[in-house]
């Protein structure tokens, strides 16, 4: 199996939290912002400019040819998926446990965090044709719990990563992941065995994260005698003004 992890595109609390540097406005499922759009369009050109596929082509210079494109339910990570799916004339799969940490939540003027109901299935069978939901999704909303505490991704991030490789791991599949900056940290902490918050210098623990860029595009292999990390946070085919 080769996995691409590709973050979504930038999105209205990117944007505000780049703006002021703080949370403060943000919106419990934020849309994708203009620049998003562009960055979403430039990152699905660049997946299909080349239509083919080599087993030992470890920069994907001849190309993606994705065998599977999954989604986080999380608008901006369906509207990203959508782009690229669509380039592809290929179904976009939701695939719910691969959200952003927290879920969908709103902040309370105490502090606390309050989770907030998701889009139900008439919404997404209205606005993403292309999306495919698994049964679980009704006319409730797909996210309809409390505010998820961040030391909870990490496990749901383990139970993930088994069942992805259940699902696709002795396969010469080429899957796709849209999903989030986040869980993208869990995954590989997941994945290499590394422990939270992270490493321990002087008196301090440090968190440690694995940063990427919006619609970065990231591969790892996974052989039957090694797991291979090919590249993390490409960003190439963006021009410098696209970058977030």
């Amino acid at each position: 199996m080769q996995l691409y992890f590709i973050r979504h595109a930038q999105s209205e609390n990117n944007a505000l939290w780049a703006a002021t540097g703080a949370e403060i406005g943000r919106t419990a499922d934020p849309d994708i912002t203009e620049l998003g759009h562009g960055q979403a369009q430039t990152v699905a050109q660049f997946l299909t400019r080349k239509r083919g596929y080599e087993a030992e082509d470890w920069d994907n210079s001849r190309g993606f040819d994705f065998t599977h494109i999954y989604t986080s339910l999380m608008l901006r990570a369906v509207r990203t998926g959508t782009y690229i799916a669509d380039a592809f004339d290929m179904p976009l799969l939701s695939w719910p446990e691969i959200h952003e940490h927290g879920g969908l939540y709103l902040d309370g003027d105490n502090g606390d965090k309050f989770g907030q109901v998701g889009p139900n299935r008439a919404f997404f069978e209205a606005h993403f044709p292309r999306l495919v939901l698994p049964d679980t999704v009704n006319h409730e909303g797909w996210w309809n719990r409390p505010y998820e505490p961040h030391e909870e991704m990490f496990p749901r991030a383990a139970q993930f990563l088994q069942a992805l490789y259940e699902r696709h791991g002795q396969t010469d599949d080429r899957v796709a992941l849209v999903s989030h900056g986040g869980f993208f940290q869990a995954l590989l902490t997941a994945l290499f065995g590394l422990p939270q918050p992270g490493r321990t210098l002087g008196e301090e623990a440090r968190w440690l994260w694995f940063r990427i860029n919006n619609t970065s595009v990231s591969r790892i292999d996974f052989a039957d005698d090694a797991i291979r990390v090919l590249y993390l946070n490409r960003i190439d085919f963006f021009s410098p003004d696209q970058i977030t």
